[in-house]
């Protein structure tokens, strides 16, 4: 609400006050008042901050919402989580839904950390995916691209092996452009094939030193390899995950699952709308998710176009072919800003 508008007449006008500690309120605010911009726009209550004091006006639903989330918030900066505009309008999401966790707790869960930097869950689905890693040996996280799906499912595999939990981590994918056409591309088998294994290199690269996973790799602690290379073994006292599964067929896909040992925990990824099978074949994702659903010890975590946290477009395009693949075309309409639907 601007500060033109005023609550409805047959509403009374509400007000609260909220005391915050010196330290957290520029955490809260963000740098130059960026948070409290987010806030302003997405909470009806009028929100005036003079020092470390905020003030919430509006009828007394509105100011007990805007009061829930300022305090929740505080929460997220007092656990030392940094709070940004997508962290502030996540959490406003996650305390619309009455049976959601509390922000705090979803945005303050630490998975693994080095030279500063902390790998947490940035939305409620993350959360639930990473949860269900934790409690459950077979998970298959399926969403569209930028929801997270494999880094956080990388991050867990580094913190089991650093724990101790697990004796290796095994990163796989199948290399369906290259498949059939290794013989076209030029050098050797493992030239042909690490375009297609670039990305699982690279987010090993954020959550570990560098220099330590060629060791690592030699000494067979990390093993980065097509699917291909995953048949007739059994992977015991492994982390095991297998990336853009959605380009496994049935049969890869049932390979796959029954190298499973003991001592081992599985993720799989893949987005099922970005299929590159030849000749319309059905996918693996697809198949094991009709087939296993249910199955106890094995857990579906769906993640949405709410839960990308790549740059905030993303989401956009995700929904806009969503839109144009279920036959409504995209109708959004740009105006002053923002988006508009007719």
């Amino acid at each position: 609400m601007t500060h033109a508008d005023q609550p409805h007449a047959d509403q009374p006008h509400a007000e609260t006050v909220v005391e915050v500690a010196p330290e957290r309120i520029i955490g809260l605010l963000g740098a130059g008042d960026v948070n409290l911009r987010v806030l302003e726009e997405l909470l009806d209550a009028d929100i005036h901050v003079r020092s470390n004091r905020i003030t919430l006006s509006g009828t007394a639903a509105e100011v007990a919402t805007a009061d829930r989330v300022v305090a929740e918030l505080l929460d997220v900066v007092g656990r030392g989580a940094p709070l940004t505009p997508d962290a502030v309008r996540r959490s406003v999401t996650m305390l619309a839904d009455p049976t959601a966790e509390s922000p705090a707790q979803v945005l303050s869960l630490d998975i693994i950390s080095r030279r500063g930097k902390t790998i947490r869950p940035k939305t409620l689905n993350q959360k639930r995916y990473v949860d269900a890693i934790d409690d459950n040996t077979i998970v298959f996280g399926v969403g569209p691209a930028g929801t997270g799906k494999t880094y956080l499912a990388m991050a867990k595999a580094v913190a089991a092996l650093q724990a101790k939990e697990v004796t290796r981590i095994i990163l796989t994918r199948p290399a369906v452009e290259a498949g059939e056409r290794l013989g076209f591309l030029p050098g050797t088998l493992s030239e042909k094939i690490d375009p297609y294994l670039r990305p699982l290199y690279d987010a090993l690269h954020d959550m570990m030193d560098p220099e330590a996973i060629p060791k690592l790799m030699a000494a067979g602690v990390i093993e980065v390899a097509p699917l291909a290379y995953m048949r007739g073994r059994t992977l015991n006292d492994s982390f095991i995950i297998l990336d853009e599964a959605q380009n496994t067929t049935g049969e890869q896909m049932k390979m796959f699952l029954t190298r499973l040992g003991f001592g081992s925990k599985v993720v799989v990824t893949g987005d099922v709308t970005q299929v590159d099978l030849p000749g319309g074949a059905e996918s693996g994702l697809n198949a094991a998710a009709r087939i296993l659903e249910g199955i106890d010890d094995i857990h579906f975590s769906r993640l949405t176009s709410a839960d990308v946290v790549r740059h905030r477009l993303v989401a956009n395009i995700v929904d806009a072919y969503d839109r144009d693949e279920n036959g409504g075309g995209n109708r959004a309409v740009r105006r002053g800003g923002r988006e508009r639907r007719p």
